[in-house]
């Protein structure tokens, strides 16, 4: 079934749909003046609800985070924000709808892997490619890595978003890398395994949502742990020790620096080549979601109306030249 397109709602429109409850927030203006905010999505983004104020707010028992409900509300705004005015609220049975139907994806996937594989078989260097192939042989392995969202609720935060942004980062690194005559295939192996932690670090039954171990350790180092793991798992290692390190490296320092969760700093020419390569993927999918986003611009103003959380709190603009004029 079709579902509303949350992002571009209008006002007075009247909505009846079933939605996911993404989060439950309890806010406090003062004594007496407690209410609940929830916020509600589906594939198309996501929308506020009015605040439920006082004795409203028992028509929220049951609704917890992760839960879908059926919905019904009107469109409104408040100070420049859309927030759904829900006069209706039910939790539906747990099988009733499949989340995943409710959750962005970024569509068929095989393009993706059809470029990754034929990437990956080119490489000259037999063992780089045997490391590969632990993974990327793994049917299970694949399955997780083609569904895995790239982050939460920033770039790529979508099912199948962390192998589209692998593959960002391995177009962008290989021609970096061909202009500064780096070492392409190690480039590949490195776009390839940087994220590998997120299936780990990720959750993404019901919400995208951080895992226990995700909190705890984080991506970057999950993803070192993984390779180490799955490595001295093999009888005869198929990389030597010297080689392990490398790729080590080029995965505990792809975020740059260590304010910005990198374990160390790139100190290679292929590790900061694909630190910028990642960073470039990452700020572009933000740029580009950002200036799409119609909660984002008042109208049809060029020029958002604020600062935007995932530019870092910069402006965006999104006017256009007719250049063929």
């Amino acid at each position: 079934m079709p579902y509303p397109d949350l992002k571009r709602a209008r006002l007075g429109d009247r909505l009846q749909d079933p939605l996911l409850v993404m989060e439950v927030q309890q806010r406090s203006f003062g004594v007496d003046k407690e209410c609940t905010v929830l916020t509600l999505g589906n594939a198309s983004g996501s929308i506020d609800s009015a605040p439920f104020w006082g004795a409203d707010q028992a028509q929220l028992a049951g609704v917890e985070r992760g839960h879908v409900a059926q919905v019904i509300g009107e469109v409104g705004h408040y100070r420049g924000r859309r927030q759904l005015s829900i006069t209706s609220i039910r939790v539906l049975p747990r099988d009733s709808v499949d989340r995943r139907q409710l959750l962005p994806s970024v569509g068929e996937t095989d393009s993706y892997w059809k470029k990754l594989d034929e990437w990956r078989q080119g490489i000259a260097g037999r063992r780089l490619r045997r490391t590969l192939d632990l993974f990327f042989e793994d049917a299970e392995f694949r399955q997780r890595f083609e569904e895995c969202p790239a982050s939460v609720s920033g770039h790529h935060s979508a099912l199948g978003g962390l192998l589209k942004h692998v593959c960002e980062v391995a177009h962008i690194a290989r021609a970096i890398g061909k202009t500064c005559k780096a070492d392409r295939d190690l480039l590949l192996a490195g776009a390839l395994l940087h994220d590998i932690g997120k299936i780990e670090s990720y959750s993404w039954d019901g919400i995208f949502a951080h895992t226990d171990r995700g909190r705890l350790l984080g991506h970057v180092v999950l993803g070192s742990l993984m390779l180490d793991r799955r490595v001295a798992q093999e009888p005869a290692p198929p990389c030597s020790g010297e080689g392990l390190t490398i790729l080590h490296h080029l995965i505990l320092s792809h975020h740059g620096q260590l304010e910005f969760g990198a374990a160390v700093s790139p100190m290679t020419l292929e590790a900061e080549i694909l630190h910028y390569a990642d960073n470039a993927s990452a700020k572009a999918a933000s740029m580009a979601d950002a200036i799409t986003d119609p909660e984002n611009f008042n109208g049809e103003e060029p020029m958002s109306a604020r600062g935007i959380w995932q530019l870092d709190r910069r402006r965006a603009y999104r006017g256009s030249v007719d250049w063929c004029e």
